[in-house]
């Protein structure tokens, strides 16, 4: 099959770009390397897969990019391009979130139109929920997003329905719920967290730190991708969460043992747009996908502080 993967050179991207190319698929990258974080960690994320003849790499914004010869003979579109950051999607930087989270989206969506696709998995994010208090988060909850950067993902999700809904394309949507593992963004709390352990630096939490979070870990967001790409469903919305709620403050133990380092910690006024707990309801997924969660929180820090200790110190 031949896949369409956007946001390729990201955390996320490059796993599912190599696990679609390790299932024998050929599979074309774009990414137009926002300056969100620095470029030499979306490089390195490329380098085992610009080696491989079955992927195909394109620097270019899928806002400008000439969208019907690139879509010429794809099977499934994964799209994962956005601008990512709840914190810094207040104030005039809103725009950028508009452009590639929901413009970018909806010129795609326009695009497949004219495409026989097979599945258009879209990336989403538990951050369309906002500050609920009914936990577990369900897809049928009333969705109230608190940063500008939800309120840009869940209008992504109305677009992506509604080119279901009104001209069949083959949709489905993700609501990723806080990914980690190795090459996870230097913005993310794990890779600050294991960092920090490993310079000997304060890690900082903001709020508490009694905030909880559904951590979910890579391999199994990729798993989740291809499970949704190779159902029937159309025109559904999953929860995709790991089942590893915990508190930030309970990370920290977890690091200090598996690092073999002693941390301290710096405290930090509660960010906007931050919601206080964060726990998927996967029942859906379970059921219509197949999704099983496997990796648990102590294991996929494991496997992250490893990386980071061997990549990036």
């Amino acid at each position: 099959m031949k896949c369409l993967v956007t946001g390729a050179a990201g955390f996320i991207g490059s796993h599912l770009s190599e696990e679609l190319v390790r299932l024998g698929h050929n599979v074309t990258g774009i990414d137009c390397f926002i300056d969100y974080y620095p470029r030499v960690f979306k490089e390195d994320n490329l380098k085992g897969l610009r080696k491989n003849n079955q992927f195909t790499f394109l620097e270019q914004s899928i806002l400008k990019a000439d969208l019907e010869k690139l879509l010429k003979g794809i099977d499934f579109v994964f799209h994962l391009a956005a601008q990512a950051g709840v914190r810094a999607s207040w104030g005039k930087d809103f725009q950028i979130y508009t452009e590639n989270n929901i413009r970018g989206t909806q010129r795609l969506l326009e695009a497949c139109k004219a495409v026989k696709l097979k599945k258009f998995v879209y990336a989403s994010s538990s951050s369309v929920y906002g500050d609920t208090e009914s936990l577990p988060m369900k897809e049928t909850d009333y969705l109230q997003p608190i940063s500008p950067y939800g309120v840009s993902k869940l209008a992504a999700e109305h677009l992506a329905y509604l080119y279901w809904k009104n001209f069949q394309v083959p949709t489905i949507s993700l609501r990723y719920f806080t990914v980690f593992g190795p090459r996870q963004r230097p913005d993310m709390a794990f890779y600050k967290f294991g960092l920090a352990a490993f310079t000997n630096t304060p890690i900082e939490i903001y709020g508490s730190g009694e905030q909880t979070r559904d951590f979910t870990f890579i391999s199994d967001i990729i798993k989740a991708h291809i499970l949704a790409a190779e159902s029937s469903v159309e025109g559904e919305i999953f929860n995709i969460g790991g089942g590893n709620r915990i508190c930030l403050s309970e990370v920290i133990p977890i690091i200090e043992e598996i690092s073999g380092k002693k941390i301290s910690v710096q405290h930090k006024p509660t960010q906007k747009g931050d919601a206080k707990h964060t726990y998927a309801d996967i029942s859906k997924a379970r059921k219509l996908l197949s999704y099983n969660p496997k990796v648990s929180i102590r294991e996929g820090l494991e496997k992250e502080l490893n990386w980071i200790k061997n990549f990036r110190l």
